[in-house]
């Protein structure tokens, strides 16, 4: 059966993003960090604006505005009157209407409000392939490199300390590794559903993992699964590809709360 080329890309578009989102994700569920991740997404609103505004791009805005959220978290996640959990809301939800307004400023301007906040991936390019697979690789080898150091931050943070790991630095680069994803991945499930396919993967493999570089790679053929299955289901019942992917992964994660086979539970 002949398949036109806007799925072809969609398909490869999804697979990367699955690949890179699904080792990042596992850590985001280890350290308990979905409501960064969703203030990080949010953002990326408020760097779309920006971006065109500005005549950069929205792929380059929500990088910039990516790096200064996590400026500004470092700078006040060392005060103490105000919880961070309250600070991540209130940045999440004031870039996300910040965004909205400056929208509403530019007239002149006709975007896919719609396309970035849920996604579009249908309408991928060629060049979002090169972002997608291009900042995919990048992303893999320093999150490959930085893998040892994060998982033992997040094993015990003052051991880490004490062994001479920066942590802020790691922090900083980890939370700017998010940022590149959800810069990269905007088009692919929209900036209000990319958080989703960093966390539901890696929250079904978690079930089956025998260790933490076992759960990343099954994370991301989990997640693969998702987009695959999400795309046929968005083709075949003309539902929105971007949350059909995500329902696609909610699927995943609840078959893998079944009880497992006594074979396989015992042969691990």
């Amino acid at each position: 059966m002949f398949i036109d080329s806007f799925i072809w890309k969609a398909l490869f578009a999804g697979v990367g993003i699955a690949i890179i989102a699904g080792p990042l994700g596992c850590f985001v569920v280890w350290r308990r960090m979905a409501y960064f991740g969703d203030t990080m997404a949010h953002s990326g609103l408020l760097g779309i604006a920006l971006g065109l505004l500005l005549g950069v791009g929205p792929i380059w805005g929500v990088l910039i505005t990516g790096i200064v959220i996590v400026g500004l978290l470092v700078l006040l996640q060392h005060q103490n009157r105000i919880a961070t959990d309250t600070l991540l809301g209130i940045l999440a939800h004031a870039s996300l209407s910040l965004g909205l307004v400056v929208i509403g400023l530019m007239p002149w301007l006709r975007i896919d409000l719609m396309g970035y906040l849920f996604g579009d991936i249908l309408t991928v390019t060629k060049e979002d392939l090169f972002w997608i697979w291009g900042g995919g690789v990048l992303v893999l080898t320093v999150l490959t490199w930085l893998w040892r150091p994060l998982l033992a931050v997040t094993i015990h943070e003052d051991l880490a300390r004490a062994e001479g790991i920066n942590i802020i630095s790691l922090h900083i680069a980890f939370m700017l590794l998010i940022a590149m994803v959800i810069a990269v991945s905007m088009k692919i499930v929209g900036i209000l559903l990319i958080t989703a396919l960093s966390i539901i993967p890696a929250a079904a493999a978690r079930r089956f993992a025998w260790s933490p570089e076992s759960m990343a790679v099954l994370a991301g053929i989990i997640g693969i699964i998702s987009v695959l299955s999400g795309i046929a289901a968005s083709f075949y019942f003309d539902t929105p590809a971007g949350p059909s992917i995500v329902v696609a992964a909610m699927v995943m994660f609840i078959l893998s709360q079944f009880p497992l086979p006594k074979a396989i539970t015992s042969a691990r």
